[in-house]
Order: C-alpha cells, then sequence, then structure tokens
C-alpha cells in the first residue's frame, strides 16, 4: 500500500522545545529557578539547562539575575505572555476533556450573533437541562457559505437554504418583521402610534453589513414603502436616523428608550411577549419568499445528538412536534 507523502509541517518544526518553554514559564512566574524547580519536581540544574536551551534557541537572553532571584528581560516578557497564555488554554482544555463524561455528545453549532444574543440566550438552558448529554461549541458568524478554516459545524442556523454539502436543511420561519420600542418610548412619544409620526421618529436602523445575518433586504425605507410611506419625507427638523451595523447593539439601544428598531420577531418577539417591547404601529411585513433554515450535518458520529438539537430548535417554531 502506497504512504502518501507529508510535507513537512514549517510551524512546528520553528516551534522551541515545549520541555524548555515549560521551564521558562515556571521560572518567570516564581521569578526563581530554585521555586520554579521544586514546583516542577526536577532538579534546579535541569532548569537552568532547559532555559539555556531555549535561550540559544531564540539567540536572546530570557532573564536578569539580580540577587537570588532574576527577573525577565524585554524579550523574557513579550516570550512569557504569549507562552503563559497558550499554556492555559492547553491545560483548561486538558481538564474540560477529562472531566467530560465519555457519552458526550460535542456538537458545533454555527448562527448569527443576533440570533445567538437574542434567540439562543434565552432558551439554551431549557435546552442544557434537558439534553445534558450534549454540549454545545458555540460559532458565531455572518459568513455561513465560506467556513472558519477546520470547523466543520454539526448545526447552521442561517438564512441560507445551502450551507454546504452533506447537510439536510428545514425550515424555520419566515421573516415578519415590525417596529418596536419600549413602553416607555411610547409614552413620551405618542405621536409615533401613526405611521407617519413614526417615520418622523428616532429611527434605529440595521446597516447592509449588519442585515446580512438577518433579513438583507429590509430596512425603515423599504419597511415603510411596503405601507405606501415616502421615508424621504421624513421631517428634517427631526432626529436623524442611526445606522449601525450591530443589531444586538441596536436592541440595546430601543432597550434604552433611545429610539425605534424594526424588529424581527423570531429575535425580539419573547420581549413583546414579555412587555419589555412593544409594537407602536399594528402594521407588519411578512416575507413570504424567504425563509431562515436549520441545517443538520449528515452521516456524523454524533447524529443522534444533532437529531435531538434539530428537533428541540425547530419545536420552538412550531414546525416540528416534538
Amino acid at each position: 500500500m502506497l504512504q502518501r507523502h507529508v510535507d513537512p509541517d514549517t510551524l512546528l518544526l520553528r516551534m522551541p522545545s515545549l520541555r524548555a518553554v515549560k521551564a521558562f514559564v515556571a521560572a518567570a512566574k516564581y521569578a526563581s529557578f530554585t521555586r520554579a524547580a521544586e514546583a516542577l519536581c526536577v532538579s534546579q540544574a535541569a532548569i537552568s539547562r532547559q532555559v539555556r536551551e531555549l535561550e540559544t534557541y531564540l539567540d536572546a537572553p530570557l532573564f536578569e539575575r539580580v540577587g537570588r532571584t532574576v527577573e525577565l528581560t524585554a524579550a523574557g516578557a513579550v516570550f512569557f505572555d504569549a507562552s503563559q497564555i497558550s499554556f492555559v488554554n492547553i491545560a483548561q482544555a486538558a481538564e474540560r476533556i477529562r472531566n467530560s463524561p465519555t457519552a458526550k455528545h460535542m456538537l458545533t453549532m454555527a448562527c448569527s450573533p443576533a440570533f445567538s444574543a437574542l434567540w439562543l440566550s434565552t432558551h439554551i438552558q431549557e435546552f442544557r437541562r434537558k439534553h445534558a448529554d450534549i454540549a454545545l461549541n458555540l460559532i458565531t458568524t455572518h459568513n455561513f457559505q465560506s467556513k472558519e478554516p477546520g470547523v466543520e459545524p454539526d448545526i447552521v442556523i442561517s438564512k441560507f437554504a445551502n450551507v454546504g454539502k452533506g447537510y439536510t436543511v428545514y425550515p424555520l420561519c419566515h421573516d415578519i418583521i415590525y417596529p418596536v420600542c419600549t413602553p416607555e418610548y411610547l409614552g413620551r412619544h405618542p405621536a409615533i402610534a401613526d405611521l407617519h409620526g413614526l417615520r418622523d421618529s428616532a429611527l434605529l436602523d440595521l446597516s447592509p453589513f449588519g442585515r446580512s445575518g438577518v433579513a438583507e433586504h429590509v430596512d425603515w425605507s423599504v419597511w415603510l414603502a411596503f405601507q405606501n410611506v415616502d421615508i424621504e419625507g421624513r421631517d428634517s427638523a427631526g432626529p436623524a436616523l442611526f445606522q449601525a451595523n450591530d443589531y444586538n447593539l441596536i436592541i440595546n439601544m430601543v432597550l434604552a428608550h433611545q429610539g425605534v428598531a424594526l424588529g424581527w420577531n423570531q429575535l425580539v418577539g419573547h420581549m413583546v411577549e414579555s412587555g419589555q417591547l412593544v409594537k407602536p404601529v399594528r402594521e407588519q411585513v411578512t416575507l413570504r419568499n424567504s425563509l431562515h433554515y436549520l441545517a443538520c450535518r449528515e452521516n456524523t458520529e454524533h447524529s443522534e445528538a444533532c437529531g435531538r438539537v434539530r428537533d428541540w430548535v425547530m419545536s420552538k417554531f412550531g414546525w416540528w412536534n416534538v
């Protein structure tokens, strides 16, 4: 059987000895070769040898002796910052793996930052309680069709029907869009209960880049046009229209009584139901030709767990009978 040739990995080949780095981090942490040796249960000579090896590799002194202690040089301080963070990450990852039950299903879910912050955060505690054997690794992104290197999500929630090969796609919901503000803001600005008064109010708008993960074709000008109201007729003496590409920021500004935003029902509906937000007008827009989807990766060792995540999410949207 032919062996596949593997090119040299230049990144790994350029890495210094991890044993030497470990000795260096301990010496820097305790400012003493002796205490570092005690902490690592080795001899002081071993620590000195490993640090010398690292200094030779880096071609730079890492410590200066100050009496019985050692202090980091400028180069040593730079290398210590990077090394300590890396070791902490490695130690924490190892601890999570050691403490995870062997039957734990590790699934990666990808969704937009807005869906994560406004929908998933309000429901995830229930999911974790009901499915304690599934650990979700959440990735937020605006770019679902060009995935992060080395990341292949098991579950993708987006407005794209095609997120790549190997996924089965399920419809979640249509876009239902309506204005939202706080009860306090409505009380202070009763004119926004009329479409023309709404047009002239402090409108908070999601810019095109921000809409890429929510509903890219609808902003205030489009929504008002559905109601036969021209945004160009806004009162020039009124508040300026505010734009941002971060829907979480927009909603937080609304919650802080700073204006009116367009609310996507799947993201803000629970706030309307709880009374945090209100609809100043009854009009809404439903995009029948637009859907949000859940994509489930096929043929994985965790397909049963993926199915449970799929069923749980879809049950929240009323499409799936679980």
